[in-house]
């Protein structure tokens, strides 16, 4: 009796979850329950090409080849492409990506034009800044090995195929043997070729033998570089002068009483640090005190705007940006980050922002562009994380985004400098601007402190609140989002992006 019930249990639950199955795959097909759809779909085309640097020439095409599938996906493939997550049900604290498509910005007829004046623009650019030395040349097969002597690109801790590798030897010898050495990446093969002995893979010394001179030329087309680190130097460690080396410059609106706090906090650590202020208030007001630089700009100017100015009042080595709502603490130590900047030759530090939760963030963010098919315009990809510690810095690393809060060489903020026409929503658009010119790290242990957002809800809020809130934190359509868009579709050449 007791075996019958068990049956009977396991049958009923059988027909339980078939059932569950059914009513899940029926809700799947009915037309009536659409999916939640992603932000940006990428459009329907013909599917991703195969790398054409991986195609052999016609002397070496009858030597096989295994594909080395982990290597092959590390190379650009020029037709990147922006996608969200997924489709489906988000869950709690599950990593999201985001993609949006800044072609949409446009009427479609308006996105052939922009796209038309974007390449001429591109091109014209090219004509400008490309010199003799961006050229690729290759030395001639004297030595006997052939190989690229300049015009070889490759982004930080990024893969490429290394173009013109060859060895033009005399035939009829034993062994070939080819040794390549790299001081500041690795070595590694997209694919594997029959009959060729490879030594060190992955690492700074590759070395490749085999007894057939066609097979090892073949191989040395598949040969990669991987760029693997940035170059930091250490020195001793030294006392710094911060009201010598560092001006703390920031960008206020409307909030003098969060600016007022900022000030008082920056007083008990740091008094005769110069403190400049860039206002694009309605109604200004006076702002004064010694070591205080307080300038006033038309209303509503600007964010970017705000940004240029201040900076450009700036007369010490390094500046220090915090927004006009931080506190500084015991933990605000500038010294750490001065001393970051003085023994490496990163252009810029970030610390950590801590909110009133105990929560502290660093927003470090790498940002990789990744080239499209031709006149598409390329994608910017943004996602949490950081290249590699910073050797001899505890708690440091180098990556290319961080928080509102960081130390930089002034001449280089400069340099790469504020798009003003970024007025009301903007910040990872300056990392963008520096990529590749601009070196960031970021230390978590150098923290300040944010001012409480918390509303009592007793506390009614009153006129300013209202509207710097309005201006902050404009909705997805609002037009500044639409500009921004526009913006980067035209002077970063993207036809989309993801952040994460």
């Amino acid at each position: 009796m007791r075996l019958g019930r068990r049956a009977l249990c396991a049958l009923v639950l059988l027909l339980a979850c078939a059932s569950l199955g059914l009513l899940y795959a029926s809700t799947r097909r009915s037309p009536g329950l659409q999916a939640p759809s992603a932000l940006w779909a990428p459009p329907q085309g013909p599917p991703r090409p195969q790398l054409p640097d991986l195609t052999p020439e016609p002397r070496y095409a009858h030597i096989p080849v295994k594909i080395k599938e982990q290597v092959v996906g590390l190379l650009a493939q020029n037709n990147c492409s922006c996608e969200s997550s997924g489709r489906g049900l988000s869950l709690p604290f599950q990593r999201q990506v985001q993609a949006f498509d800044l072609t949409k910005a446009f009427d479609p007829q308006e996105l052939r034009a922009a796209s038309a004046a974007r390449e001429q623009e591109f091109q014209a650019f090219l004509s400008r800044s490309q010199s003799p030395t961006d050229q690729l040349l290759i030395a001639p097969a004297n030595s006997p090995l052939q190989y690229p002597l300049q015009g070889v690109e490759v982004q930080p801790l990024r893969s490429i195929l290394v173009p013109g590798l060859s060895l033009q030897a005399a035939s009829g010898r034993e062994l070939y043997q080819v040794n390549l050495t790299a001081s500041l990446g690795t070595w590694d093969v997209a694919g594997e070729v029959t009959g060729v002995t490879l030594t060190g893979e992955g690492q700074p010394d590759l070395t490749l033998t085999s007894p057939g001179l066609d097979q090892l030329n073949r191989q040395l087309q598949l040969v990669t570089y991987n760029s693997r680190s940035y170059q930091a130097n250490t020195a001793d460690t030294a006392q710094y002068n911060i009201s010598a080396l560092v001006t703390i410059a920031t960008k206020t609106f409307l909030r003098y009483d969060r600016l007022r706090g900022l000030i008082a906090s920056i007083r008990r650590f740091y008094p005769t640090v110069t403190v400049v202020i860039a206002d694009d208030s309605e109604k200004p007001e006076l702002i004064s005190g010694p070591h205080i630089e307080h300038y006033v700009m038309p209303f509503g100017k600007g964010w970017f705007a705000g940004r240029n100015l201040a900076v450009s009042q700036v007369t010490t080595k390094y500046v220090l940006w915090v927004d006009d709502d931080f506190v500084f603490t015991a933990r605000t130590r500038l010294e750490r980050l001065v001393d970051v900047l003085e023994r490496t030759p990163l252009d810029l530090v970030g610390g950590a922002v801590r909110e009133i939760s105990g929560f502290a963030t660093t927003y470090r963010q790498l940002l990789t562009v990744e080239p499209g098919a031709p006149g598409r315009g390329n994608c910017l990809r943004q996602r949490r994380g950081f290249h590699h510690e910073l050797i001899g810095f505890p708690g440091c690393v180098v990556t290319d985004g961080v928080v509102n809060f960081f130390l930089a060489r002034t001449d280089k903020v400069r340099e790469v400098g504020f798009d003003p026409r970024l007025s009301r929503v903007a910040h990872l658009e300056f990392f963008l601007d520096g990529l590749g010119s601009l070196q960031v790290g970021s230390c978590s242990d150098v923290v300040v402190d944010h001012a409480s957002k918390v509303k009592l809800p007793w506390v009614s809020r009153d006129a300013r609140s209202e509207a710097y809130a309005r201006y902050r934190y404009p909705g997805s359509l609002d037009e500044s989002q639409v500009a921004k868009h526009r913006l980067l579709f035209f002077k970063h050449r993207l036809q989309c992006m993801t952040t994460e």
